[in-house]
């Protein structure tokens, strides 16, 4: 039986992060991660929000092993055998810091990360999985590995971090969450793809340490919550789809996940961006949806919960995660460090990590965004009539004939008429204002 001060199970960012902020401090820090390694059991698209990174480690892109800066952003609506798109490629992101947006693999980035914690202080064990906590007169004073069965498998602690992820079993044995709901849960699967650094520059207009994020909407999943996705690593291609498992498994005859990639990747508008790859890697991820208003407690006498654990993911176009997790972990930290002359890890002390979280980008912005899903949900519209129709007037105005512009204005007038309700569109879009995006 083994003591320290703080115990993570965890490590992700969210819990790196904690760990790095209480090492430097000189507690007492122990991390658990399940994997073999730092990012074994970590999969993301690809894209790294890093302002946090940046506060704690300045400048932590000329050493850290990031693939490339994001450049240049594709948003695309994909319409039968068609794509409808929005580019964005702003100079401004070209420049130190780079708009704190960077493709990385976290596979190699989590164990940078937690080399950076280590050299302050904090002990990392790996290939161990928490099964459950340790508890004294109603309070967490710790958890047990593997098996409880075995003293040496039972680690105390002062006050236990959960950055276990989205699929947080600890969570409810804690009493912090209900069971996990297939509505609140996105699956998302990958394949890394080599194509060398050549190859991808020119297919994506790129020059140096430039990279690309591609995005896409409506057909990429079609008729469902999801989205489709390209990033640039620098020798190869991260592609994917995720979708809200409620929505591929409540079909009869659903796709697989596979299916579902596959479609996209033999999409006529993304065949050419991956022709000619070799798959390295295949993996799959859950993503916490849970939303604003379905958040679980973020903390009880001896725990706190950081990161995916919290559902701390904005699912809205903005797609912020990983700095919500590192925010919530350096929250959890600063917390920790607030109590630890008097040693108070009690729910009354600890409810200072929820008025961190109130008072910060973390809860603010997904407050913003707190009905955006529910919105596509109620509002299928947005997925299905909408990309079609804008496809369709596109076409038709853009079409070289001898009809007058006039004329096909008037058709176009007829066509909207015919297929929108103006008073629906607008409660949508109101909607949309008011709590979506």
């Amino acid at each position: 039986m083994t003591k320290c001060e703080v115990v993570i199970v965890g490590a992700g960012p969210a819990g790196i992060a904690c760990g790095y902020v209480l090492a430097e401090a000189g507690v007492d820090v122990i991390i658990l991660e399940r994997g073999q390694y730092p990012g074994a059991k970590n999969m993301f698209g690809g894209i790294f929000f890093a302002d946090q990174m940046n506060k704690l480690i300045p400048e932590f892109y000329t050493e850290a092993p990031v693939e490339r800066f994001v450049a240049k952003k594709h948003y695309a609506l994909l319409i039968n055998d068609s794509e409808v798109s929005l580019n964005i490629d702003s100079e401004e992101h070209k420049k130190p810091p780079y708009n704190h947006s960077y493709i990385v693999r976290r596979s190699v980035f989590d164990k940078w990360f937690a080399e950076k914690a280590k050299a302050q202080g904090a002990t990392i064990i790996c290939g161990t999985a928490v099964t459950d906590f340790v508890w004294r007169d109603r309070r967490i004073i710790g958890v047990t590995a593997d098996t409880a069965d075995d003293d040496d498998n039972v680690l105390l602690a002062d006050v236990v971090v959960c950055a276990e992820g989205a699929n947080s079993m600890l969570s409810e044995k804690a009493g912090l969450r209900n069971r996990l709901s297939m509505r609140a849960r996105c699956i998302s699967v990958k394949e890394v793809i080599e194509l060398g650094k050549d190859v991808i520059d020119e297919r994506f207009g790129l020059t140096a340490r430039e990279g690309a994020a591609y995005e896409y909407f409506a057909d990429a999943t079609p008729g469902m919550l999801g989205d489709g996705f390209i990033y640039t690593n620098m020798e190869t291609l991260s592609v994917g789809v995720g979708v809200v498992i409620s929505e591929l498994y409540g079909r009869r005859n659903p796709p697989s996940p596979n299916q579902l990639l596959d479609r996209f990747k033999n999409h006529p508008c993304i065949r050419p961006l991956v022709k000619g790859g070799k798959t390295l890697e295949y993996s799959a991820h859950m993503i916490p949806m849970d939303g604003f208003r379905n958040l679980p407690r973020f903390y009880t006498d001896g725990l706190m919960l950081v990161g995916d654990a919290a559902g701390f993911v904005n699912n809205s176009i903005c797609h912020e995660g990983v700095n919500m997790a590192m925010a919530s972990g350096i929250m959890a930290a600063e917390t920790i460090l607030a109590n630890r002359q008097e040693r108070r890890y009690d729910a009354r002390a600890l409810r200072q990590y929820e008025h961190r979280l109130k008072n910060s980008f973390v809860l603010q912005n997904m407050k913003n965004s707190r009905d955006f899903i529910d919105i596509l949900r109620t509002h299928k519209e947005l997925l299905n009539n909408y990309p079609h129709l804008v496809q369709d007037v596109i076409t038709s105005y853009f079409k070289v004939s001898d009809v007058p512009k006039s004329t096909v204005k008037r058709d176009i007038s007829r066509m909207l008429r015919s297929r929108v309700s103006v008073v629906k569109a607008a409660r949508t879009v109101m909607a949309l204002m008011r709590g979506g995006i």
